[in-house]
């Protein structure tokens, strides 16, 4: 007979491959093609990220207040566990406030699929944290033509709110049609969540966790209304102040403040 000692390994490797949502390389019936863990430490693994900084002089078109800074650990920073995207108070050319904008651009470019990210999000009057996704070639012209995918923002003066959205040509919150919508999340800033869209010719579905939040239906309506069939990178940014994410001000207490991402995967 088998002593428990011996066996106990075999028991734990069995309950460990038979937890229900334990990662696997598919999903959903797609294959995993592209994922982040944050299973290092140091900078942001180069061969996947970028720093995106073109924006700090003129506030990303949003008047935003940070300025976005380059293999600055205080801002960016893997800890062995997850990704820290810390915005900190501090004078940085002109600017009162530093932060970090990450993209895959050029090294994570995709049409169609499962983009799904664990993250717990920061909180606090003023603070506006993003994941997101832009066109890769801007094939149909500058914003908001070729489009915009926000899988999740949050603005910190509605603590208990994640939103998402879609911008076209055609449906832009400049013109006052945006199509998206707000989901009551009491615990998002304290707690993780699984924020994920599946994306295909026909629809976006908007996930938080297991539930279905928002749908955008492609209208059939040309590049004006559904410019979703090019590539798109991911984005990961914490803002602060900006037309939205400062409308009421900004809190400066809440500072410094962190979005940590637990991991990033990619199914197509």
């Amino acid at each position: 007979m088998m002593s428990f000692k011996k066996l106990a390994p075999l028991v734990l490797l069995l309950t460990i491959v038979s937890i229900p949502g334990c990662f696997s390389g598919n999903k959903n019936g797609k294959d995993l093609v592209w994922s982040e863990e944050f299973n290092y430490e140091g900078v942001p693994d180069e061969t996947k990220w970028n720093y995106d900084t073109v924006g700090n002089s003129y506030g990303w078109g949003n008047n935003e207040l940070q300025f976005y800074t380059v293999k600055k650990k205080r801002n960016a920073w893997v800890d062995g566990e997850y990704l820290n995207i810390t915005a900190i108070k501090e004078k940085l050319d002109d600017l009162n406030y530093s932060s970090a904008r990450l993209t895959t651009k050029g090294k994570g470019d995709w049409l169609y699929g499962r983009m799904e990210i664990r993250a717990q999000i920061p909180g606090g009057r003023g603070i506006w944290p993003a994941i997101w996704m832009l066109p890769t070639d801007w094939e149909y012209g500058g914003w908001p033509e070729s489009g915009e995918i926000d899988i999740m923002e949050h603005v910190g003066y509605e603590p208990d709110s994640i939103h998402t959205t879609v911008h076209t040509g055609a449906f832009n919150h400049s013109i006052g049609t945006q199509k998206g919508k707000a989901t009551y999340v009491p615990d998002c800033e304290e707690a993780f969540y699984v924020y994920a869209i599946e994306w295909d010719k026909e629809k976006i579905d908007f996930f938080i966790d297991d539930d279905l939040v928002f749908t955008f239906n492609n209208t059939k309506g040309g590049s004006d209304e559904w410019p979703f069939d090019k590539r798109f990178h991911l984005i990961l940014n914490v803002a602060v102040g900006g037309n939205w994410g400062g409308l009421h001000g900004v809190d400066d207490s809440i500072f410094p403040t962190t979005m940590k991402v637990d991991y990033v995967r990619i199914y197509q």
